[in-house]
């Protein structure tokens, strides 16, 4: 798997993932931190958590704002961010455009972080270094 770091020249992100024997550079921790943010909103991880349980052929965007309560320019607007980074595809079938996630893993990452949410939310609710 290749990626780009912020320089724009392509990089093996498996050279400097963190756990692997190597040092995190200050270029790939940058990116890892922007990777994080993609998840750091509350309405795209709503969107994720909703397409995590979608019919095979996903979502339509009057689904997603129905399950959301939340207007269709703000839905809109965070089903590009996350299909632009790669968490989320559009299917065009017939008339209706269809979200589904890209790929399965985002599964466990979330499964992951409901995990360790649950054993620290009251540190990570009360931390003041969080906004």
């Amino acid at each position: 798997m290749t990626t780009a770091d912020l320089g724009g020249q392509p990089r093996r992100a498996a050279e400097e993932l963190p756990g692997q024997g190597v040092a995190l550079t200050a270029e790939v921790a940058e990116l890892y931190a922007r990777f994080f943010k993609v998840l750091s909103d509350p309405t795209r991880l709503r969107l994720l958590a909703l397409l995590l349980e979608a019919p095979a052929q996903g979502r339509t965007v009057s689904e997603l704002v129905a399950a959301l309560g939340a207007p269709q320019g703000r839905v809109s607007t965070h089903l590009g961010c996350l299909r632009w980074c790669g968490l989320v595809q559009a299917i065009r079938e017939g008339k209706y455009v269809y979200y589904r996630l890209c790929d399965e893993r985002i599964r466990l990452l979330l499964t992951t972080a409901g995990a360790l949410l649950q054993e620290h939310a009251a540190n990570i609710a009360s931390c003041g270094v969080i906004r």
